[in-house]
């Protein structure tokens, strides 16, 4: 892959590049890409246009949210690029993401008549950035495409490593596929504009990477709490920082998630049940949080983690805003309905669930044991009456 910030044309953007991360991978073809963080979308066109020389055109594609914020910046300075700058905006929320928003999407395409060695552009959170990657990833059986990720949780995690996908009746990217994009860019302070309770939802994946991957992780976000919620650039740019190059570590021993990188997924079997029987009124990282805490619960029953080290959790995530315990009465499912809508997840394996479970903080492993009854026991830890 060409590395952007060795082209001659950058050399006074390399000197003010702000923290870079280069994710090699290499699965027959080179996928290999940049992650770029800064404040700001100032080199945005520049490095789009070292990334994407060979274009002539870009899509940029938007939610209902992140149209009215970052719109009219962003098409302004890719003007400059003097490539046809196009956009596409669908109706924020992760009902939306469907086969419905695709085709109109593809429809869009067509009649601008982008060809394959045109560019998608995804501007916007997890929503946006799946929908569009997937659309990239079919189009024309491929074209190339960036994120520009404008939350904590698709900096942190989803707008990293090449999944993408819709969801399918209710049921979370079963529709999908693997598809690395050729540039992430993030502009640390897009965070500002996030509501408290969607900002705070990207914190479960970055607490979920301590919790796999790196104990003393956990332990710098337990003393930085306060300038995590206080939205300090600098703590920023250093979790968003650390849990990609975590994550890019993992996808690039395995990028098709044929073993290791299932360990991304702690959290997100029980998490994605709730998620679709919430009909998505829960955000993704409140059902990561709780998928994590019944996670969490099974492995102390296995006397893999300890007392203190669940309780620990807990707090953490107290700290965060991202955990209580929802009562039966709030809700239209029963506990047996989880337990069921945990057999349709798409992680499943030879008719068994392939869970995650910590072994010590900072360690994951894949289990496929993992029995109804202990199961129910994690649903009966974050739900009650």
């Amino acid at each position: 892959m060409m590395k952007f910030y060795n082209d001659n044309r950058l050399q006074i953007v390399k000197e003010n590049m702000g923290k870079i991360l280069n994710v090699e991978i290499n699965s027959g073809v080179d996928d290999s890409y940049n992650i770029v963080i800064e404040p700001d979308f100032i080199k945005l066109a520049d490095i789009l246009s070292v990334v994407f020389a060979t274009c002539n055109k870009f899509m940029l594609v938007f939610d209902s949210n992140t149209d009215g914020y970052f719109k009219d910046e962003v098409s302004r300075l890719l003007s400059s690029t003097k490539k046809m700058v196009s956009s596409f905006t669908f109706t924020a929320g992760e009902d939306n993401k469907n086969l419905t928003t695709v085709y109109k999407l593809y429809e869009k395409l067509i009649k601008e008549k982008f060809e394959r060695n045109d560019v998608i552009l995804a501007v916007g959170g997890g929503v946006v950035g799946d929908l569009a990657g997937f659309c990239a990833a079919t189009y024309l059986r491929g074209i190339r495409f960036a994120q520009l990720p404008t939350t904590l949780l698709a900096m942190s995690d989803s707008s990293v490593g090449g999944k993408t996908g819709v969801d399918f009746l209710s049921y979370k990217n079963m529709v999908g596929a693997f598809h690395q994009p050729k540039l992430v860019y993030m502009n640390v302070n897009t965070l500002i504009s996030l509501p408290e309770r969607e900002y705070l939802s990207g914190m479960a994946e970055v607490i979920k990477y301590g919790y796999i991957y790196d104990k003393e992780f956990i332990d710098y976000l337990r003393d930085n709490a306060n300038k995590v919620l206080d939205k300090d650039y600098l703590t920023l740019e250093y979790i968003i920082f650390h849990s990609c190059r975590i994550k890019k570590e993992v996808v690039e021993k395995d990028p098709l998630e044929e073993g290791l990188r299932a360990i991304l997924n702690y959290g997100h079997t029980i998490g994605h049940a709730v998620e679709k029987l919430m009909e998505f009124k829960l955000l993704h990282g409140e059902c990561v949080a709780l998928g994590m805490m019944s996670a969490a619960r099974i492995a102390l029953s296995r006397g893999l983690v300890s007392e203190k080290e669940f309780s620990d959790m807990k707090d953490i995530l107290v700290s965060f805003k991202l955990y209580r315990k929802i009562n039966l009465s709030e809700i239209a499912f029963s506990k047996e309905d989880i337990l069921s809508a945990t057999k349709s997840d798409k992680k499943m394996q030879g008719g068994r669930v392939k869970f995650i479970l910590t072994t010590e903080i900072g360690r994951a492993e894949i289990y496929r044991d993992v029995t109804d009854e202990e199961l129910m026991l994690g649903i009966n830890e974050v739900f009650e009456g």
